[in-house]
């Protein structure tokens, strides 16, 4: 129904930005593979999917067409809905889940939010001969333990040092390092006195 959105990067959130379109945001949710490419205020464009539910209207949008055409092969897939395949999508890259699919490697799929033994040899049914291989060698440890998406906290703090000129990418391992219960200040605080150690 829509096929991309082109427009001015006006919020980046852990697991959405909003799209500035000629005066309308729209909310996007996307993976992290996109949202590391996206920056405040610049221009970009997303190939979109638009998720029909009696309750919503959702957008997932994607920073390059192997991404989207990836995503709308898992959703294809029975049990795995949009919100199962953008977790997959942000905790493996295209080329190491093609690879996996391929490779029949129930123990990095397993590793994958959301897919049970189940879910991950229905991946491997239903896609093994609709994929690209991918290529490299693909262990469980390759699947990023991704902080829990939506968590107002991480959200937060992943939102302002993202404001501040730090990618996705980079954001993620130090979150995952950060001690419960900080709130979304002393995260900030921590990230910021982890990148400082790298230089």
């Amino acid at each position: 129904m829509i096929g991309f959105l082109r427009g001015r990067v006006a919020h980046l959130l852990a697991d959405c930005c909003l799209l500035d379109v000629g005066g309308v945001g729209y909310r996007v949710y996307i993976a992290s593979a996109t949202r590391s490419r996206l920056h405040m205020g610049e221009e970009a464009t997303l190939f979109t999917h638009l998720s029909v539910r009696e309750d919503a209207l959702t957008l997932y949008g994607f920073y390059s067409q192997e991404e989207y055409d990836i995503f709308q092969q898992l959703i294809s897939v029975s049990g795995i809905g949009p919100k199962v395949a953008l977790g997959i999508l942000s905790a493996i890259s295209v080329d190491k889940l093609c690879a996996a699919i391929h490779g029949q490697q129930l123990t990095v799929l397993t590793k994958l939010p959301g897919i049970g033994k189940k879910s991950a040899q229905r991946l491997i049914l239903e896609l093994k001969d609709k994929i690209a291989a991918g290529s490299g060698d693909i262990a469980a440890d390759d699947v990023s333990d991704m902080p829990v998406v939506g968590d107002d906290t991480i959200s937060e703090a992943t939102a302002a040092l993202i404001s501040l000129g730090y990618s996705q990418a980079e954001i993620d391992p130090v979150m995952r390092r950060a001690g419960e219960g900080m709130d979304a200040a002393a995260l900030i605080r921590f990230a910021l006195s982890e990148f400082g150690k790298r230089k």
